[in-house]
């Protein structure tokens, strides 16, 4: 494994890392285990809360700081953590960058600036990259509707989306859904963003804590082995192809919670049919179930690959 040149820009300026590559803040996934993995490769590992447990993500920071001398995340998930002051508890954990999703920043920007956190937020389109932007957040996390996981119900695919938001503001951008590799990163940079999101791709890396039949199912997956689920209701879906998403797919809305009651059967105990497999179409371009330090160092020289072929074929 060739060690990357560390890339500096305002990602990892802000991150304190050596490559902007962040790991995406999955429910009960992004935990120490998988995060502590991330950052000790020079990426951005995250520690959940939409997960709502709270005892055990402070357990977590906790083990973080025991398996890496890295810095590391939190991502706020603003509509599952209702009830709960959030807020001082990140505070709390000691966290110098933070992405918030699913509902508004208003709440929280300012405190978490206060206190010395870096502030993104996760928008799926232009009018809410606006308003967060009018909330005063750091950066954004721009994901396009090919990502995995809870989505918006009118997706629009990274290439749209990233650009667009590019063309209206200044702030420091993270490219979300698609990305996997150099290629795709280079491909992210061009378009307006300095740093990456990695999801499907890290959840289904040798330091993941999901069971391997999950693994081995991405492996399977064509890029056509996903579906959308849930999209005249919220929160809308995308997840891997299975009996039971398939079942799902022709209702326009239903209860998703209800499908979600045994996700950690599908996470740990490895049904794929106890809940919905959330995965991004970028399953069929998955191939091998690399180790975290291997997916960020083989990113990053790609990367760098990728942009010296361009200069070289097309420079003026």
């Amino acid at each position: 494994m060739d060690i990357a040149t560390p890339l500096n820009n305002r990602i990892t300026e802000m991150t304190g890392t050596d490559y902007p590559i962040i790991q995406a803040p999955m429910g009960w996934i992004a935990r120490a285990q998988l995060a502590s993995a991330v950052s000790n490769a020079g990426g951005l590992g995250v520690i959940e809360t939409s997960s709502g447990e709270f005892d055990n993500v402070r357990n977590e920071v906790a083990k973080m700081r025991d398996l890496t001398d890295k810095p590391f995340g939190m991502n706020v998930a603003l509509s599952y953590v209702k009830g709960h002051n959030v807020i001082d508890f990140v505070i709390d954990q000691g966290i110098k960058f933070v992405t918030t999703s699913s509902g508004s920043p208003k709440v929280c920007t300012a405190p978490f600036q206060e206190a010395g956190i870096k502030v993104f937020h996760v928008v799926p389109t232009l009018d809410m990259a606006l308003k967060a932007i009018d909330c005063g957040v750091d950066g954004l996390v721009v994901e396009g509707g090919e990502g995995g996981g809870f989505k918006n119900p009118s997706p629009v695919s990274t290439m749209v989306l990233l650009p667009l938001i590019r063309s209206r503001t200044g702030l420091p951008i993270i490219a979300a859904g698609g990305m996997c590799d150099g290629l795709s990163m280079a491909g992210a940079f061009a378009m307006g963003a300095e740093g990456v999101q990695m999801g499907t791709r890290m959840l289904s890396c040798s330091d993941s804590p999901v069971h391997d039949n999950w693994k081995q199912a991405i492996l399977a997956a064509k890029e056509t082995d996903t579906v959308f689920l849930n999209q005249q209701s919220r929160p809308a879906l995308r997840a891997l192809r299975t009996q039971r998403t398939e079942m799902l797919e022709p209702l326009g809305a239903f209860n998703a919670m209800e499908h979600m009651a045994h996700l950690q059967d599908l996470y740990f105990g490895g049904d794929l049919e106890a809940a919905i497999p959330l995965s991004g179409q970028v399953v069929g371009r998955i191939d091998n179930l690399n180790s975290a330090a291997e997916i960020v160092q083989d990113t990053v020289n790609g990367f760098y690959k990728v942009i010296s072929g361009l200069t070289e074929n097309y420079a003026i």
